[in-house]
Parts: C-alpha cells; structure tokens; sequence
C-alpha cells in the first residue's frame, strides 16, 4: 500500500492538539518538527560537526502524519479540515497550511524512523526506540519507547523538562499519578528513577494501549498500573508526586480535581504550558492555595513544580 503524508504547519500551542486529530482519524504514525529543538541540538556542542543551519522562524512548528491511500483517504481529509476548522475557534492555530506528498510503500518502513534515534533527556535517562542500538553508561536509565499513536518520545521540551524535574525531585517512597500518560513515558521514567507505586492514566483508551505496551517493554509493569481515566477520576488514594505533562486549559481543570488525590506536603510536576499561559496558572494555583516553586523554561514552553502553600 503507498501513502500520504500530509504536513502542518501551525503554533506550538496547537501542535499536540491536531497531533491528536491525526490520530483520531486513523493516521499511522506522526511527528513533529520543531525548529527551536533543531536549534538547541546545534547550540549544545554535542556534535563535533554539523551543517543543518540555525532555524530563523521558531514560532511554526510543522505536524506530520502518514495516511494510507485507500478508498477511506477522502473522508479522512474531510475529516481532518472539519477539526482543524473547529479547533482555529478556540486555539491559535495559524498559519495553519497544509501540504501533501506521495509516500511508495518501499519507503514508509523507515520514512517516519528518521525522526527517532537515542537522545539523554536528563541528567540520567536517555530514551531510545527499539531499532536502535545504545551503549549505556554505568549511571544512565534506558528507557526504550517506540513512537505509536500516543504522544511523548523525550525531544519535546515539555517531556524533557518534566524529566528533569523528575530527577530531582522524585523519591523512591513516593506515590506517584501520571495524568494523560500518553506514551507512558514519565511513569516508566518514575519506574525507572525507582518508584515502586505508579498509576498512570489516560483517557483515550489508544493512548492506555500504547503506554501499556511501553510499560512491558521496560519490564516495569510490576510497579505501574495503567487505565483509561478523565484526568484524576479514576486513579485511587492520594499521590505525593502528580505529574501532568498536557496543555494549560487541562491543568487548570486539574485543580478542581487535585485536593481530593494529591498529599498537603505533595508535588504537582505541570507541563505543556506555552509561556503566553503561565499568569493563567499562577492564578489557578492561588485560588488553590498552591503556589509555583520552580520552573523550567524552553523553546517558548514551560514546565512547574506546584505545591500547597505552608498554611493549608
């Protein structure tokens, strides 16, 4: 069968929203490129030598999706204009300009693994997809993710952020809720940093999929228990680490839920939060009684740690 691949250029608010759109219309696999992640990959000195120049327009980001060409290619494209058209009335999602290309079936198997290959998203944790080879070092957490209809690979700056935050902050004692999984990525790196009592949710039941077979495949399954859940409905006692790696509007909607499933002295790791967001947030929290008491910042994205103030 041959394909199409269909690109979108759009905001970075916007980029996981239609990522899922892609998704929910039967895409077989997405990725995105982003300029102010190509520019920091240059600016790290990691590289002895490249030629890809810095990007100049970090602002558009450009979602890509492959589609088989069957008789349901049609209504897909349908499809997709009525939920871009509908989801322009709520986020920014300009310029919002599409292109298509033709993809031979000889050339999908290894089109979209061009994107993937083993990057150290922390201190310790390198994440790698299952085709290729890594020689850890004595101190690294491997983590193996294979890019599938969910979301979260570690090169975003949201999921590499909350790593980070992760690393720092995460006890082994801790109960730990992972909303809106996705991939799974941050319950298997709470696994991994050595977090026995995991739950992690979310509430598209491909994403709980994914994630589940993430989970097997990093032989944490044993410490993390995966389901469909609308943010903290369905997870069960109090956590003392929340991480929320999803968009502002959601986390706000998570402080309604928090008092009930997070610990007095517990954490909220809160991500994917443009930086245009952040006074929404903040007001969020205090009408909690929470207060930010660190934060990340990169690519025009922003990552908190949230807790309760001292006198609730």
């Amino acid at each position: 069968m041959d394909w199409m691949q269909i690109s979108v250029r759009t905001s970075h608010e916007a980029m996981d929203l239609i990522a899922s759109v892609f998704d929910d219309i039967g895409a077989n696999g997405v990725a995105m490129e982003d300029p102010a992640i190509i520019n920091d990959y240059i600016n790290s000195k990691l590289w002895d030598y490249t030629d890809i120049p810095l990007q100049q327009n970090v602002e558009i980001v450009i979602v890509d999706a492959w589609l088989p060409k069957d008789e349901l290619l049609d209504g897909r494209i349908k499809a997709l204009n009525v939920r871009l058209e509908k989801l322009s009335k709520t986020v920014n999602t300009a310029p919002c300009e599409m292109t298509y290309s033709d993809i031979k079936e000889e050339d999908w198997a290894n089109n979209w693994k061009k994107y993937f290959h083993p990057v150290k998203i922390g201190e310790k944790v390198v994440v790698k997809p299952s085709w290729e080879k890594y020689e850890k070092t004595e101190n690294e957490l491997v983590i193996e993710l294979d890019p599938g209809c969910a979301f979260g690979t570690g090169t975003h700056p949201t999921t590499s952020m909350c790593v980070k935050f992760m690393e720092k902050y995460l006890q082994k004692d801790m109960k730990v809720f992972d909303v809106g999984t996705g991939s799974g990525i941050l319950a298997v790196c709470a696994a991994k940093l050595g977090v026995e009592d995991i739950q992690a949710a979310d509430y598209d039941n491909v994403a709980v999929k994914v994630a589940s077979e993430n989970i097997r495949k990093n032989n944490v399954s044993d410490k993390i228990n995966c389901f469909q859940s609308d943010l903290l409905q369905n997870f069960q006692g109090k956590a003392d680490f929340i991480s929320a790696n999803i968009i502002a509007d959601i986390i706000i909607r998570l402080f309604d839920e928090i008092s009930g499933k997070l610990d007095k002295k517990g954490i909220l790791l809160a991500s994917g939060i443009i930086e245009e967001r952040l006074p929404d947030i903040k007001t969020a929290a205090k009408k909690h009684n929470m207060h930010i008491v660190d934060i990340k910042e990169k690519g025009g994205w922003a990552a908190l740690i949230i807790k309760y103030r001292e006198n609730n």
